[in-house]
């Protein structure tokens, strides 16, 4: 097994947190990435509270925590995600940038995908790091099932899409960490146009039965 150095940015937010726990969870050195490097600090204290050991997780700001990794992933809200990549242009170029954006609003009706005028927020990215190695994943991972739950989500599926298939390579082997087997190749970038709204299909699936759901693809072999 191949154990990068993975920076999670907006790692103080509820998806980042629990990707970055279950990275430094599977012995990948994770360092926590944050507007404010104090409180990646923290966040990085209370993942390494809860595997009972520091030695794989640290936190700073977004920047530098960019500088020293193989791979990064983008867990930050949509909101603020154009300027965010686009402020660390120069740190992204020739890294692994796993998006696992999701552009959603939220009406009285529940949620909805935003119309995003790039494609998807992962195409987006791309546009504004060219020099990145961009695919997108882990869009339909339960916040909660992260965090709060120490097995593996063997249950359900991450998909994989990306134009580069050595990048691609590398996010799909990093889903083992998660769910305990490699992602699934989903295809193109231009298909996180169709991943990223679908996980407001999930929640509001999620408020209808009070469930976490997730993704799972039948028809697959495991072995």
């Amino acid at each position: 097994m191949t154990y990068y150095k993975i920076a999670v940015l907006g790692g103080t937010g509820p998806q980042g947190r629990g990707l970055a726990y279950r990275f430094a969870q599977a012995g990948h050195t994770v360092t926590v990435g944050s507007r404010r490097a104090e409180r990646a600090e923290s966040t990085a204290n209370e993942i390494a509270e809860r595997l009972g050991s520091a030695p794989f997780v640290s936190g700073t700001d977004n920047a530098t925590a960019v500088s020293g990794a193989d791979v990064v992933i983008l867990a930050v809200p949509y909101e603020g995600h154009g300027e965010l990549v686009a402020s660390l242009n120069d740190e992204l170029d020739d890294k692994v940038v796993v998006s696992c954006v999701n552009p959603l609003g939220f009406d009285k009706r529940g949620a909805y995908g935003l119309d995003v005028a790039h494609g998807s927020a992962a195409e987006e990215a791309a546009r504004l790091a060219p020099g990145a190695r961009i695919v997108g994943a882990f869009h339909h991972l339960s916040a909660v099932n992260l965090w709060k739950t120490d097995a593996l989500l063997d249950h359900e599926d991450v998909l994989v899409c990306g134009d580069d298939a050595d990048t691609k390579r590398v996010a799909i082997t990093l889903c083992r960490a998660i769910v305990g087997r490699d992602g699934i190749d989903a295809g193109p970038l231009r298909l996180a146009r169709q991943l990223e709204p679908l996980t407001a299909v999930l929640i509001n699936i999620n408020k209808t039965y009070k469930v976490k759901s997730g993704i799972r693809i039948s028809g697959m072999s495991y072995e």
